[in-house]
């Protein structure tokens, strides 16, 4: 592996009884750089990680973490990590501080830098007024806070953050979505799965789709978006009556099937040249004398992407169905 190359994984494969979780699945992610996994539930997201984390072992395959295999070098590539799981693991009887000096103690760090690491980033995370307090007294979006802080104690290399922001608030997951951004600029490399799309799209450089166990997609934001296709123009009509007619005209200037929802009088059709397509339509609606209220032109999103390629909606990841209990939501 290449120094340029933080993770690799080549052909990885894991099996739970009769279900396959990992299917051969391959990633790469250059330093310095984040990697969005998405999937739909059961998709092997989970199972991923524990493999590239040295939480399970591959059945077939190989991975490597900075440089060192997951298989042969295991505690090398622990040194390497911070992992903040999809469930805080903290230590719910010790205070905010004790937690994470703690953690520091257990990277080796002597006592006073152990301390000076765990104030800072109490006060980074917005957790120096509890930072006495015990944990279980944490709200949950305070102990997912926590948990991440503790994947950063010792500055590793490479940080693995599976659902980092699940039970946040909106203003606790744009404050991780800095902390992400800072930590890659500093020279981290992240492995981000998420059941946020908006998510991903803010943060990764790149991503990687995986379903049934394998990686079926991978690329920028842009590069998925434009798999589906170019815009997507959406009209609201005033008056239901006008659908059929609205929906002929789009039949006849779009770039696909016109989708019409007639309780809310919104069609919307996927278009090639955006703007001289909606301005032909508008020019025809006037024509014919039907009526628009609001008028959209949009980029595909990645839910589309998702829908696209997996048949399914994101939504909460579970992993494997025969994957470890305690894994599942």
């Amino acid at each position: 592996m290449t120094s340029t190359v933080a993770v690799r994984a080549e052909g990885l494969v894991k099996t739970f009884g009769s279900t396959r979780a990992l299917d051969g699945v391959d990633l790469e992610i250059p330093a310095g750089t984040i990697l969005g996994l998405l999937g739909p539930n059961g998709a092997g997201k989970t199972t991923t990680v524990r493999v590239l984390t040295t939480l399970l072992r591959p059945d077939a395959g190989r991975a490597w973490v900075a440089g060192h295999d997951v298989v042969a070098e295991p505690q090398a590539v622990r040194r390497a990590i911070g992992l903040s799981g999809q469930y805080a693991a903290v230590d719910e009887n010790l205070t905010g501080f004790e937690n994470l000096y703690l953690v520091g103690r257990l990277y080796g760090m002597r006592r006073r830098p152990a301390r000076e690491r765990a104030r800072e980033l109490l006060e980074r995370f917005n957790l120096q007024e509890a930072a006495e307090r015990p944990s279980k007294t944490y709200s949950g979006g305070m102990r997912r806070r926590l948990d991440l802080a503790g994947a950063l104690v010792a500055q590793p290399p490479v940080v693995v953050l599976d659902e980092p922001t699940t039970g946040l608030d909106p203003r606790g997951r744009l404050d991780t979505w800095s902390m992400i951004s800072e930590l890659v600029a500093d020279g981290a490399t992240v492995l981000l799965t998420t059941q946020y799309l908006e998510e991903a799209d803010q943060l990764a450089d790149s991503i990687v789709v995986i379903d049934k166990g394998r990686a079926i997609a991978r690329g920028t934001a842009d590069e998925l978006k434009n798999r589906v296709g170019g815009e997507r123009l959406q009209l609201v009509v005033a008056d239901a009556d006008q659908l059929p007619a609205a929906r002929t005209v789009l039949a006849e200037v779009g770039s696909g099937e016109p989708v019409v929802d007639e309780n809310l009088r919104r069609l919307s059709v996927p278009v090639d040249g955006g703007t001289k397509a909606l301005v032909e339509v508008l020019r025809r609606y006037d024509g014919e004398g039907i009526e628009v209220q609001d008028v959209a032109l949009q980029r595909p999103t990645l839910d589309d992407v998702f829908l696209s390629l997996t048949g399914r909606i994101a939504e909460d990841p579970d992993d494997a169905p025969g994957a470890d209990p305690k894994e599942k939501k």
